[in-house]
């Protein structure tokens, strides 16, 4: 029996809450949002028509127990319940409970979960199903010895999973027999604390992987079909970076082959909803049916379903919802075809030249760029913050175009024009991705970023031409910095660009035809930019001694009073704007003449703050 869910509750966070969201709002269903401390002013909490808090910040304390959710979707008169992905969206237990709360589970059947929850049983199955696996060993003999000699018998390179690993753990790439029974402890060791079964199997390491996927699709009424393939296969460190749909190089023949044997993957576990059937090809040959393995199927929606619904015109989620109604899916196999190419980046507040660090705090400053074309998925706001509990991916920036390379120019258009300060981002790092050779031709394998990542995480610089425009407008306002413009022997100044000493060249346009600025954008990356005096490394006034504010700001300290006997660099006062602070100095030895300014005042920009004079 068909009966419309009209109220559902999302037990998810962040940009994939807005987007279940959004899509709800479309089709009339009343949205209940949940939220920890951390949350309470998210964006998903603020679009939902109602929120419940469930608990602490970390997600072991609210978004992880079920008990919370249930009890909220209860105590709101929610029907349903969408997980969206990661936290529950896999778990069988939480699948069930649901179920026998007499709630709707937006989702797929916990036995079907259960099934594919462990790779080694998951290929079995998919064996007997007639689904092509990777060459290996996943049986229960866990004997180092035994598995050593299985692994010799497979052929090196070989690769030991963790059967309940996920998400990049519990993976060890082994190349010579020697090395095999110390990585063999080392990922049981990380697949125990990590997922609580230490159980491998052993893989033949493929030497030219493409990681590509299969939309799938199933309802209650025994019908299956795909939404063909997703490329995934730029990663860094076994997590995806960049996705696209269809797959380069992809022709009928072996998508045709591809996408028959997800659907029978899918219709041996009796699936319902949305799901993603993982192969691992060996491209050394371009792509043929008879190279391309069973990996895994993620029983949920992918965080990278936006390409698929780009070139097919469906939305995941509408689907998803009106299976889980119990209505038949809207669309059969023939009604469904590929029209353009479509990317996703993933954007993440982290720092790619120090290693890839999560980078939290307030956004100041958040501008990202739709472009002609492009779409944006994100669960943050300018004045938000990115905390330090959960996953550092702020948005999802996704192109469609009428071939790849029109996408691929789009994508780049929009990381290019983004904003994001004073939390770091990857933009920059995706576009020099964008733009590697391998990625411009479609001939990406998952070792691009192992191999050559060096270049693309070197840490940013602005042009020559963007530091002069900005300098520009700064240093007209800045007359502690001691010269003048039409000075003519003034050829460039030291400034501070995120708290390093540059020089920049002061020969470019009129600083009156541009607004005073402090922050440079430049290609997908942001940085301050302060009048090298104004923080107090070399003085802080003019020849005459008239200390002026270098922007419209709030006097948070002042370390003097009028008549006190001051010495070269000494602090005078600190400044506060756009959440940063800067000192002022004196410029030279002399005696304060004139304090103009008390802690908490907010000042102009050229406003003057202390004179001082020399003394005789």
């Amino acid at each position: 029996m068909t009966k419309q869910i009209t109220s559902l509750l999302i037990a998810n966070r962040g940009e994939i809450a807005c987007r279940i969201i959004r899509t709800a709002r479309e089709m009339g269903i009343r949205t209940v949002a949940v939220y920890s401390d951390a949350d309470a002013r998210a964006l998903h909490v603020q679009q939902a028509d109602e929120a419940v808090h469930i608990g602490p910040s970390p997600a072991r304390e609210s978004y992880l127990i079920g008990d919370k959710i249930i009890a909220a979707a209860k105590a709101t008169g929610a029907e349903a319940i969408h997980p969206g992905y990661g936290f529950l969206s896999e778990n069988a237990e939480f699948a069930q409970a649901v179920i026998d709360a007499g709630l709707v589970w937006v989702g797929p059947k916990p036995s079907s979960i259960t099934a594919m929850g462990l790779k080694d049983a998951a290929k079995k199955l998919m064996t007997d199903a007639g689904v092509p696996v990777t060459p290996g060993y996943m049986g229960e003999n866990q004997d180092p010895a035994f598995l050593a000699e299985r692994a010799s018998e497979i052929g090196y390179p070989v690769l030991i999973k963790a059967v309940a690993g996920g998400g990049g753990k519990g993976m060890r790439k082994v190349d010579a027999p020697g090395d095999f029974i110390e990585a063999l402890a080392s990922c049981q060791r990380e697949a125990a604390a990590s997922f609580g079964n230490d159980h491998v199997l052993i893989e033949k390491y493929i030497l030219t992987p493409r990681h590509i996927e299969v939309q799938v699709f199933g309802d209650t009424h025994g019908n299956v079909v795909h939404l063909f393939e997703r490329d995934c296969s730029l990663q860094r460190r076994h997590q995806k970076v960049i996705e696209e749909a269809p797959a380069p190089g992809m022709d009928e023949v072996t998508r045709e082959a591809l996408c028959a044997a997800a659907v029978r993957a899918a219709q041996a576990v009796d699936y319902v909803g949305a799901g993603t059937i993982e192969f691992i090809a060996d491209a050394s040959e371009g792509l043929r049916a008879d190279r391309i393995w069973f990996m895994e199927m993620n029983t949920r929606l992918q965080v990278e379903h936006p390409v698929t619904e780009e070139i097919t015109g469906v939305d995941l989620v509408e689907w998803q919802l009106r299976v889980a109604s119990g209505e038949p899916l809207p669309l059969a196999q023939d009604g469904l075809s590929i029209d353009g190419w479509a990317m996703e980046a993933r954007l993440y507040a982290e720092d790619p030249a120090k290693g890839f660090l999560p980078s939290i705090g307030t956004l100041e400053l958040f501008q990202l760029s739709e472009a002609d074309g492009g779409r944006i998925d994100t669960g943050v706001y300018e004045g938000g913050a990115v905390s330090p509990f959960y996953d550092p991916m702020v948005a999802k920036l996704i192109a469609y175009g009428a071939d790849r390379e029109e996408a691929r120019l789009t994508l780049s258009e929009m990381l290019e024009d983004s904003a994001v300060w004073p939390v770091k981002t990857n933009s920059a790092f995706l576009i020099n991705a964008l733009e590697h050779p391998d990625f411009v031709a479609g001939t990406v394998d998952t070792g691009l970023i192992g191999r050559d990542g060096d270049a693309m995480t070197a840490e940013p610089m602005p042009s020559a031409q963007a530091l002069t425009n900005a300098a520009m407008a700064l240093v007209p306002r800045s007359l502690q910095a001691g010269f003048r413009l039409n000075a003519p022997d003034v050829r460039s100044a030291p400034f501070l660009l995120d708290g390093k000493r540059v020089e920049v060249d002061l020969h470019g346009p009129g600083a009156e035809e541009l607004a005073p600025a402090m922050l440079v954008a430049e290609k997908g990356a942001v940085w301050q930019l302060s009048p090298w005096r104004a923080e107090g490394n070399a003085g802080g006034a003019a020849g005459d001694g008239a200390i002026l504010s270098p922007m419209p700001g709030k006097v948070i300290a002042v370390e003097v009073a009028a008549g006190d006997t001051v010495t070269k660099g000494q602090k005078l006062l600190t400044l506060e704007a756009m959440k940063m602070e800067h000192s002022l100095t004196a410029p030279f030895d002399g005696v304060v003449a004139e304090l103009n300014v008390a802690a908490g005042a907010q000042v102009q920009v050229e406003a003057l703050l202390v004179r001082i004079e020399k003394e005789e």
